[in-house]
């Protein structure tokens, strides 16, 4: 059975090729896509729908990609706040969304990552950080009173990038209660179950 509807998985394989071509013949690096590996989105797809999850916040939209797998998980009782400084990318993300059907699941944000995470009220039930990792830790911070009773905590790159998320990781498991591990899935997914 598959994960995702027809109309989504369309979308999200027009997006696979789109991202790898784009980020082969691009050398700005914020001009690159750097969207999920398909294995690590369907596995956090996974985490989100079986944890039956409501409102999931994720840092670092870029086209959308990743969004898709989020909002799919959600379904239609679900909310994805989700937010990117780019705001080229957000537009296609935003039709992206529309695209699959998923625009009404998600609010976009424009803007800085920690300002935005700032003002948001809460509460989430899993957050999923997917940007600037170097911010991360300072973005927990302003969570941790937004955040859920057995919150799921999501960060990208933990074994292609972890120098850049060491401050991160660091900061989760200095949370008294919490159990994480990484994934050895796509660049490495770490996870953290909040008590």
């Amino acid at each position: 059975m598959a994960l995702v509807s027809a109309a989504v998985d369309a979308v999200l394989r027009d997006l696979e090729v789109f991202g790898r071509e784009n980020d082969a013949h691009t050398a700005d690096r914020n001009r690159k896509m750097l969207n999920l590996e398909r294995e690590t989105a369907e596995l956090v797809h996974i985490l989100i729908r079986t944890g039956n999850r409501r409102r999931v916040l994720e840092i670092g939209t870029s086209n959308g990609y990743s969004t898709l797998w989020i909002a799919a998980a959600l379904g239609e009782n679900g909310i994805l706040e989700t937010l990117d400084r780019d705001g080229d990318k957000l537009a296609e993300a935003r039709r992206n969304l529309a695209r699959a059907g998923l625009d009404g699941r998600v609010r976009v944000y424009h803007g800085a990552g920690t300002d935005i995470v700032a003002a948001l009220p809460g509460p989430f039930d899993c957050v999923f950080f997917d940007a600037d990792r170097v911010s991360a830790p300072d973005q927990l911070a302003l969570l941790l009173p937004k955040l859920t009773r057995g919150c799921l905590l999501l960060a990208d790159n933990a074994l292609s990038h972890p120098d850049q998320i060491a401050g991160y990781v660091a900061a989760v498991e200095a949370l008294p209660g919490v159990s994480t591990t990484i994934l050895p899935v796509g660049k490495g997914l770490h996870v953290t179950c909040c008590p």
